[in-house]
């Protein structure tokens, strides 16, 4: 039996894991996913270590200190004209993302976990979504009691409400 054989079943195997994404609650009634390749950490501060900044979007929460880096923290929510968080939480859950060399700390309600998908899990998010969540979402995964959104860290980052040129 040659080599070649033996890893071309585990590679295939490997392959029908699916992608890890981090999963997690934008609001009571919203469920959402990013890849885990663009995740670095999901963590939970308190609120007094962001640092509000003048002059920044209403979903900018400030700045945070993260492994000794400064990073941008934003109201993800309130980002995506979901219903915003509770601005009387006494701590933030946080899941720090990395695209290219951007780092960014996304405030989310509530952090559930990991889970798999296949890509042929993620449908087109038309008629799903409300279209103006479409610009930030790589799809939607359909499931028997909910839709869970598959966000597109690269559009977060990138997007013009954060931008200030």
């Amino acid at each position: 039996m040659s080599s070649s054989k033996i890893t071309l079943p585990i590679n295939q195997t490997q392959n029908n894991l699916g992608d890890g994404y981090l999963k997690f609650q934008l609001n009571r009634q919203t469920f959402a996913l990013l890849s885990m390749r663009q995740t670095q950490e999901a963590i939970i501060i308190p609120f007094e270590a962001v640092t509000s900044m003048p002059n920044m979007p209403s979903c900018v929460l400030g700045l945070m200190n993260w492994r000794s880096r400064i990073i941008w923290v934003v109201d993800l929510p309130r980002m995506l004209n979901l219903e915003y968080l509770d601005n009387r939480l006494r701590q933030y859950n946080v899941i720090v993302i990395r695209v290219e060399s951007v780092l960014l700390g996304l405030v989310v309600q509530e952090i559930k976990g990991t889970a798999k998908f296949m890509p042929d899990d993620i449908r087109s998010p038309l008629g799903h979504i409300a279209s103006s969540l479409v610009p930030y979402l790589r799809g939607c995964i359909i499931q028997e009691k909910e839709i869970l959104l598959v966000l597109d860290a690269q559009s977060i980052v990138q997007s013009s409400i954060l931008r200030s040129d």
